[in-house]
């Protein structure tokens, strides 16, 4: 709680005319109230009714001011009230003594209150600069980046002292005629320079070189101390992240590679049997057959993966045909005629696209969907919309619950068991978004259980291109 008298030690005084009129005027307030209390005591103990103005104006004005309306009062009293009343003269030592009294008491007031009001400016000083470290602090350790946190520090710490101008670089920089550096160091390791004009006033450059400079070299120690302890941690979390993906990647991949490889070894070893009949040979072939391109397909999934996990999945973008590129993709699929149905229209624009990629994401998308299928044919359908190709893939398999529509299409995410008994991978679909979005196209997938699911492939028509060429009869 402030004190109702705080005024009087005020850090910076009023205008010295306005102290001059302050004096006078009490002086004369003073003089006044002496007549009536002439009466009630004798006239050199009223001298005491002066004192109050004195005390005042010594400590709001200062000394000068103060022992000038000590003089004015012992001569206001002398000329006023002590016989011979109208004129000045000294006759007596209490008329002394009374003077004397005055110019002492107007001494130590305005010494106190210099003392005092020196104080308060330096704990006001105090106040601001811890102020400016709490606000240095939160600029300087609350954001990631320091850097871009130094400007607003620098601007803010100018503002604080008064300076023209600041500012704080991580480098080691010379002052020249315009401008005053102070090195910032940590012990003998240099963090950084402050720089500020040269038109700063002596007072407060001792004020930086004493107090702020120590405290900003421990808040950017502690800021890029703070910056270490983020990159390792950052590090540390892509490491576990790396190991994590790293085992997920084995533990999932491990079955399907081994599975492949047991039947082709099992029907290699059949084969050289001398006990099979030649159905019996042709039966075994063409397991190898069908387990190696399934071999096949999984580490080229792993290998489309990897790249795009790495960013490397660079699309090589070309006019293509859409359905050139579904009959390449049931091509590689060995499809059955029964197990696919397409349905594509006629004079389809071509796309410009990478055709490796995109025939990569119908492969994934067509085998995930004769998967799932329950035997029934996959319809493959596609169109032109406005300023898009939109080919959709549908199944007849058991759907996809609502929370599982975004899953999956992560990385090793099975939605469940097939139809046939045998799961995929996990990364045939995260590959076929991967490669889709590199051509700046979308994949999405709609589904109700029970209903089957619906894979929608939208590709932009950016540039004007000529119709393809029909290959067949009506389709």
């Amino acid at each position: 709680m402030s004190s109702p008298f705080g005024f009087l030690l005020a850090p910076t005084p009023p205008p010295r005319r306005v102290g001059l009129i302050v004096a006078a005027l009490s002086v004369g307030l003073c003089t006044l109230i002496v007549y009536p209390l002439k009466h009630v005591a004798p006239v050199v103990s009223l001298s005491v009714v002066y004192l109050p103005a004195v005390l005042i104006v010594s400590t709001i004005w200062g000394g000068w001011l103060g022992v000038a309306t000590a003089v004015l009062s012992a001569l206001a009293l002398n000329f006023f009230h002590l016989e011979p009343v109208g004129h000045f003269a000294i006759r007596q030592s209490s008329n002394w003594v009374a003077l004397v009294a005055f110019v002492v008491a107007a001494g130590l007031a305005s010494s106190v209150a210099e003392v005092t009001r020196a104080r308060a400016r330096d704990a006001e000083a105090r106040r601001r600069e811890a102020d400016l470290a709490a606000e240095m602090a939160r600029l300087l350790l609350r954001g990631d980046d320091l850097t871009a946190a130094l400007p607003t520090a620098a601007a803010r710490l100018a503002q604080a002292l008064e300076l023209s101008s600041a500012a704080i670089e991580m480098d080691a920089v010379e002052g020249d005629e315009r401008t005053i550096a102070f090195p910032l160091r940590d012990g003998t390791r240099r963090l950084g320079t402050l720089i500020v004009g040269a038109d700063a006033s002596e007072a407060s450059l001792r004020r930086l070189q004493e107090r702020v400079v120590p405290a900003l070299e421990a808040l950017l120690s502690a800021a890029l101390e703070r910056e270490g302890l983020l990159g390792d941690v950052v590090e540390t979390a892509a490491l576990r992240r790396a190991d994590t993906v790293k085992t997920a990647l084995l533990r999932a991949v491990s079955h399907d590679l081994r599975t492949p490889l047991t039947a082709i070894s099992a029907a290699g070893e059949a084969v050289a049997s001398p006990a099979l009949s030649q159905q019996e040979r042709q039966e075994m072939a063409t397991v190898i057959q069908e387990e190696a391109r399934r071999l096949s397909r999984l580490v080229d999934n792993l290998l489309d993966l990897s790249r795009l996990e790495a960013g490397a999945a660079e699309p090589r973008r070309d006019w293509t045909s859409v359905e050139e590129l579904l009959r390449s993709a049931l091509g590689e699929l060995a499809a059955k005629p029964e197990e696919f149905a397409l349905s594509i229209d006629r004079e389809l624009p071509l796309i410009r696209v990478d055709p490796v990629q995109m025939e990569r994401a119908f492969v994934n998308v067509l085998e995930n969907a004769r998967r799932h299928s329950n035997g029934h044919s996959v319809s493959v359908r596609a169109r032109a919309v406005r300023d898009r190709v939109i080919v959709r893939v549908v199944d007849r398999g058991p759907g996809i619950p609502p929370a599982q529509l975004e899953r999956v299409f992560e990385p090793f995410y099975r939605a469940g068991t097939s139809t046939g008994g045998h799961r995929g991978s996990g990364l045939g679909l995260a590959i076929a978004r991967g490669f889709t979005e590199a051509s700046a196209g979308t994949l999405h997938v709609e589904s109700l259980p029970g209903q089957g699911a619906s894979f929608v492939f939208e590709l932009p028509l950016s540039d004007v291109a000529e119709p393809a060429p029909v290959a067949g009869a009506a389709r």
